[in-house]
């Protein structure tokens, strides 16, 4: 009886050798692949040009418009032209996530205040109420000191229109909100050419905005959102350098 066992035993572990042992080291392989892909797409990403956002296989860049700052003076997407430029939507009574973003925009500017191709662009989402006089106490109340910080009131429907249709972000009046206007809290990166452009995430696709509504500081909001701040910083530094 002990015999036959043993044979039984032997036949058993030649057969769980041939069927599942090459499975096994299959499985290996593949994983040390995977991990290895893994590893080379987040250096790829690390090292990479940032994005360019293309909308339906176009490259988009901000259109046409004529605008007034906070001097009173006609601003068009030119004035942009050869600066790397951060965009972002507001309005001077917003009692929510302006005052945050435009304190991150402050700490931008002062991060890049010795360089004379840097530039903002502030669209009031309030244009009736936001004149360049009301803009004006606005930038001297937060300490605005670059000169290409744009503050930029005018024609409504041109301002909305940038908003939704050039950089798709979220701006709407709602008189059931505090303020009376909501907006996205995000911000958009130019590059020289007027191209919107991003870095890639870990799986290689662009995050197209950046998170303008937790400071450096915060490092992670209540609400479990990251600072993108310092990406933010970094990628401005590769726009100036290109």
């Amino acid at each position: 009886m002990k015999k036959y066992s043993y044979v039984g035993i032997s036949f058993i572990m030649l057969l769980f050798g041939i069927i599942f042992v090459p499975r096994i080291v299959d499985r290996i392989k593949e994983t040390k692949i995977v991990s290895n892909s893994r590893m080379s797409a987040d250096n790829k990403i690390t090292n990479e040009k940032l994005s360019y956002i293309l909308i339906n296989g176009e490259k988009k860049q901000i259109p046409e418009f004529a605008l007034r700052n906070q001097d009173s003076l006609i601003i068009t997407q030119h004035d942009y032209k050869g600066k790397v430029t951060v965009v972002d939507f507001f309005f001077v009574n917003c009692p929510t996530i302006c005052p945050k973003m435009t304190s991150n925009l402050v700490y931008l500017q002062n991060e890049f205040k010795q360089t004379t191709d840097f530039a903002i662009a502030s669209f009031t989402i309030n244009p009736k109420y936001d004149t360049p006089t009301r803009l004006k106490k606005y930038a001297e109340s937060h300490k605005v000191t670059n000169p290409n910080w744009h503050f930029l009131t005018g024609d409504r429907e041109q301002i909305y229109n940038l908003a939704k249709k050039s950089f798709n972000l979220f701006a709407e009046q709602n008189p059931n909100v505090p303020g009376g206007f909501e907006h996205s809290g995000y911000f958009a990166l130019m590059d020289k050419q007027g191209f919107i452009r991003s870095r890639y995430d870990v799986h290689g696709n662009p995050i197209i905005y950046y998170r303008g509504t937790v400071s450096l500081e915060e490092k992670i909001a209540d609400n479990g959102e990251e600072e993108q701040i310092s990406i933010l910083k970094k990628d401005i530094q590769k726009l100036l350098e290109e």
